[in-house]
C-alpha cells in the first residue's frame, strides 16, 4: 500500500468502532477537524449541504470533533452526534473527539499536517474546521484554513476537479 496514502489509519466511530480508512478508497474526503461551541460551527450545516450538492459522486465528508483550540468542544459521544444531526441535519460520519495538533495528535492528523509524510501538505490545523481534501488514492492534495466556507466556490471547483479525475492506482 502507498505509504503516502490515508489508508494506513484507522479511527473510531461514536460509537467506539474502529473503522480502517482504507473502507473509503476511490472516493473523494474532505477531513474536517470540528467543534460544537465554535463561530465556525454554523460549518456543519453548509458540510451538509456540501455533501447533498454531491450526492451520489463518490465524496464523502469525515468530521473529527476536537478539542484542541479554546475548549470549544465539550461533548463526548454520542452527544456529538445528537448534537450535529438535531441542530444541522447532518448525515456524514462523525468521529470520536480526537486530537489534532501538538505531540498526542491522533496519527491520522500527524500525517495530514507533515509534508513529509504525505508528500503534500505541510500545515496543521490552526482552528476549528480545518479541512483537508484527500483524492481518490487517499492522497492529501490541498487544504482550506476554516474561514474557507464548505459551500465556497474555491473548494467546490476543487473537490468537481477530484471526482473528474477518474484515474485511480491500484494499491499493489
Amino acid at each position: 500500500m502507498n505509504d503516502q496514502s490515508i489508508y494506513r489509519f484507522s479511527v473510531q466511530k461514536l460509537n467506539g468502532e474502529e473503522v480502517n480508512l482504507s473502507n473509503y478508497k476511490n472516493k473523494v474526503l474532505l477531513i474536517v477537524n470540528t467543534a460544537s461551541q465554535c463561530g465556525f460551527t454554523p460549518q456543519l450545516k453548509d458540510l451538509e449541504t456540501l455533501r447533498n450538492e454531491f450526492a451520489g459522486q463518490d465524496l464523502e465528508i469525515l468530521a473529527f470533533p476536537s478539542n484542541d483550540f479554546g475548549k470549544q468542544e465539550p461533548l463526548e459521544s454520542c452527544s456529538i452526534g445528537k448534537f450535529c444531526s438535531i441542530n444541522f441535519g447532518t448525515h456524514f460520519p462523525v468521529f470520536e473527539k480526537t486530537k489534532v495538533k501538538g505531540a498526542d495528535a491522533h496519527p491520522l492528523f500527524k500525517f495530514l499536517s507533515s509534508k513529509k509524510e504525505n508528500g503534500h501538505v505541510g500545515v496543521a490545523p490552526i482552528w476549528n474546521f480545518h479541512k483537508y481534501l484527500i483524492d481518490r488514492n487517499g492522497h492529501v492534495v490541498d487544504f482550506f484554513y476554516p474561514f474557507t466556507k464548505p459551500t465556497s466556490a474555491r473548494l467546490k471547483r476543487r473537490i468537481g476537479q477530484l471526482l473528474e479525475s477518474r484515474e485511480v492506482m491500484m494499491a499493489l
